[in-house]
């Protein structure tokens, strides 16, 4: 946890450099951007354009290291209890090859696992397991819930191509107008279900997998037979068996893997399905280099460690609000979703390990999509509203065979809106364009910006299989770095868990009737009055 001297010593720094120009930051040191880019895993940070400089910079990385988190990540590796609520470990790590000595035990059970996934996969893509009648599958729903869904949903899109082994499409909602979109134009012959739940009790994920099961028989797959068109990632054996989902089709889920945290585990079985087992394995192979790198960098070197820092400073020195995230790769657009679960989930938390109420900020409002999409919705509030906010930059260096021109104006749009977050447009240059377009003088106002806004900007080579993995794995660190300078518990999630709670009681009052009296007059009301509209069915 940060220490308190060093906590004082960042809020002097902070208020000496509130309001420093990082343009002039940029101009004024000669290798800032050189001291300030880090690359890892095929990844590149350039962190130039944060407002810091190399005495608050030294303050920073000298707090992060009192505050043990290199020690920290050893822990975190080797299995420790860190999940200290539920008295587990967090080992996500292990499942991609990351392990210490004294791990071996379940290392091996990965590798078995691994090892079933592959003959499954390769059983499917190969003809050797078949539909339940004969023919080969073209499609895949997978059916899950926040982890089991975001991660796996925006690898899959981020790896779309013309060619996929299998269609992929995923299902959460319990709203039922989700899976009916989904199985929309899809053969149930040749569809296949992957349902994602670690006690094959989760409502959302149960109901839809009861419906997309009648969907199947209703489609002519005989209800005998519906094992061949279901694979299942759980521990519930005997709630399997009774979907008709026999064992060797289910897949572990193990409780030292928390939800957001296990795209590397068989909740990444529909990529693998999907995209084939190689490029399963290549992501995982990028995400184990940046658990490599994380392990033997210095803080001052570690890319996932600054990342954290530069979110410590923001957030809770400089004040900023949100945090966006801006990929300009259309691949890349649901990144955003899949970190607003990985951040808030993980550190949206009011009280420290020790039980003891926090004051300060800790998880900023995470939120963002694809450029250039933003740039004609919200971006206006970012350039010239009153929020405060930091944001990460992402994009690919290269894009394949796609067009070079419509490459060069993404990236020329991401690079202009990095350069427009940084010096604004100021009084002088707003008078003036309001001179060219004959308007008064006192109208110039409108066209100033501020800027000076502190952003990151993270490049790779292209989206890859190994550069995606790479770059979960990075944010899983910077978000894990992050709780433990904070002093949190990034693994559990009991608000979500109250929901669920109170999710149940409620259902049972739809249904009957009874007990809405418990309830507050409000929600007791909106209850009544569902009750009324679907008195008739």
């Amino acid at each position: 946890m940060l220490q308190s001297s060093d906590a004082d010593i960042l809020k002097t720094e902070a208020s000496r450099l509130r309001n420093a120009s990082i343009a002039s930051l940029l101009s004024s040191e000669a290798n800032r951007v050189s001291d300030l880019t880090l690359s890892a895993a095929g990844l590149s940070l350039d962190a130039s354009k944060q407002r810091i400089d190399h005495a608050a910079l030294s303050r920073l990385t000298q707090a992060a290291d009192n505050a043990g988190l290199p020690a920290a990540f050893e822990q975190l590796v080797t299995g420790v209890e860190v999940n200290i609520t539920e008295q587990r470990a967090a080992l996500h790590t292990l499942l991609r090859g990351t392990a210490a000595d004294d791990c071996e035990d379940l290392h091996n059970e990965v590798r078995k696992t691994l090892a079933r996934m592959k003959s499954a996969v390769e059983g499917i893509h190969g003809g050797d397991h078949t539909s339940a009648s004969g023919q080969p599958f073209t499609d895949v729903i997978n059916i899950g819930i926040g982890g089991s869904d975001l991660g796996p949903r925006m690898i899959c899109r981020a790896l779309d191509s013309d060619t996929p082994k299998l269609r992929t499409h995923f299902v959460s909602n319990v709203d039922p107008h989700d899976l009916d979109v989904v199985t929309r134009g899809l053969n149930p012959a040749t569809t296949l279900l992957v349902v994602c739940s670690k006690t094959f009790t989760t409502e959302e994920t149960l109901t839809n997998a009861q419906r997309a099961r009648a969907w199947l028989i209703n489609g002519g797959v005989p209800e005998a037979s519906i094992g061949k068109h279901v694979l299942a990632v759980t521990t519930n054996l005997d709630a399997a068996a009774d979907f008709g989902v026999d064992a060797n089709a289910c897949f572990p889920m193990w409780d030292w893997v928390g939800g957001r945290y296990s795209v590397w585990s068989a909740i990444g079985l529909v990529i693998a399905l999907g995209y084939g087992w190689e490029t399963f394995s290549e992501l995982l192979d990028g995400a184990r280099a940046l658990d490599e790198h994380t392990s033997e960098a210095t803080p001052s070197q570690n890319l996932p460690m600054m990342m954290a820092m530069f979110e410590l400073w923001n957030t809770r020195f400089l004040n900023t609000e949100t945090h966006v995230v801006l990929p300009y790769s259309q691949r890349l657009e649901y990144l955003a979703d899949f970190l607003q679960q990985l951040t808030m989930e993980s550190n949206g938390k009011r009280v420290t390990l020790d039980g003891e109420p926090i004051e300060d900020v800790t998880a900023p409002v995470l939120w963002g999509s694809a450029g250039t999409i933003g740039q004609h919705s919200y971006y206006q509030l970012l350039h010239q509203g009153n929020r405060a906010f930091s944001a990460d930059i992402i994009f690919p260096l290269t894009n394949g065979a796609v067009d070079l021109d419509a490459h060069r104006k993404l990236a020329s749009n991401a690079l202009a809106q990095s350069r427009a977050f940084l010096i604004g447009r100021s009084a002088e240059e707003s008078k003036a364009l309001a001179a060219s377009k004959g308007l008064a003088p006192e109208l110039a106002p409108h066209f100033e910006m501020p800027g000076n806004h502190p952003h990151s900007t993270i490049v790779m080579d292209a989206v890859t299989p190994a550069t995606l993995g790479a770059l979960v794995a990075a944010y899983e660190h910077k978000t894990y770095f992050l709780s433990v300078l904070m002093g949190l518990n990034a693994f559990d999630q009991w608000g979500v868990e109250l929901g669920k709670v109170i999710g149940k009681q409620i259902r049972g009052a739809l249904e009957t009737g009874e007990g809405l009296e418990a309830l507050d007059a409000s929600t007791a009301t909106l209850a009544a009055a569902w009750r009324e509209a679907n008195d008739d069915r």
